[in-house]
């Protein structure tokens, strides 16, 4: 698992440094959680939807609704803001009437809003009313295997901010090589050079952090390695921008592709707010928290 977890991460930065249009990383998301037909697909790890049994059994044990005649859900409400949700095949993963469940949702039978990120990427609204999923395609899940998708979904994330971030370096170095003002480059003036130096070190930190979750899947190290990539991006972004002037504002500038990607999955499975508040929690409810941290 930890060689392929890693690979995929691996993966993920490459996609976040090309800003690769598409569904990528839910894709790659996907695939770990259930063996589907290879085709693009997006992941909703939903909390605001109504799940109930389509068949409710009928029992003197336990209140009305509390077992299905087989595992067929009837779904209600809102998945807000879903990646690609209206052109790719939604894996749903949320608390059913029975425990954790994963299907799989069609969005031409949904009600859909369109929507965009700052950087243009869809973020589609779903609207379900009284949706229906069949029996054969309702897969349950362990708590630990729902809490699992959502430490993925936000080490996926923060990947594709390593890359973005690389990709910001890679331009910015080449860039400040390249441009001349007063005779020199703008590499050769200690001020360039000074905040060249800081977005390397914004960049590689969060690299370490996101390698770090790669090689152990846990809470704490991906809640280090979301928080980290998340509070970088104003600085990296920033530095970017500074020192290609106004040439990195252009519509279609490779700056620009990364940053707005940048400042959109900084929000994206968690800002670092969150992420930072679950990594407190763990640290007040941990015996040993250099233990802990140390991992």
């Amino acid at each position: 698992m930890t060689t392929t977890l890693a690979t995929h991460v691996t993966a993920l930065r490459a996609a976040g440094r090309l800003a690769e249009p598409g569904p990528f990383a839910e894709t790659v998301l996907g695939h770990l959680a259930l063996a589907l037909p290879r085709a693009p697909l997006t992941v909703a790890l939903a909390d605001g939807l109504t799940l109930a049994y389509a068949r409710p059994a009928v029992t003197g044990v336990g209140p009305a609704g509390t077992s299905g005649e087989d595992a067929a859900l009837r779904v209600s409400g809102a998945l807000p803001r879903v990646p690609y949700g209206a052109t790719a095949t939604v894996l749903v993963l949320a608390e059913g009437p029975g425990g954790p469940v994963l299907f799989p949702l069609d969005p031409a039978r949904t009600t859909v809003v369109p929507g965009t990120n700052l950087a243009g990427e869809p973020r589609d609204t779903l609207h379900l009313h009284d949706y229906a999923v069949a029996a054969d395609d309702v897969h349950p899940l362990s708590p630990a295997e729902l809490a699992e998708a959502g430490l993925r979904a936000a080490l996926a994330r923060a990947a594709l901010i390593a890359g973005a971030a690389e990709r910001c370096v890679e331009l910015t170095v080449r860039h400040t090589a390249t441009r001349t003002q007063f005779g020199r480059p703008l590499s050769r003036f200690q001020a360039v050079k000074q905040e060249e130096a800081r977005l390397i070190e914004e960049s590689a930190l969060v690299g370490a952090a996101v390698d770090a979750a790669a090689r152990e899947l846990s809470l704490v190290s991906v809640a280090a390695a979301k928080a980290q990539a998340s509070a970088s991006v104003a600085e990296i972004a920033r530095i970017a921008h500074q020192l290609h002037g106004a040439i990195g504002f252009t519509e279609l500038g490779d700056v620009r592709l990364a940053t707005t990607r940048l400042w959109s999955w900084r929000d994206e499975d968690g800002d670092e707010s969150s992420w930072a508040a679950r990594l407190g929690r763990e640290a007040l409810a941990a015996d040993d928290v250099w233990a802990l941290l140390a991992v």
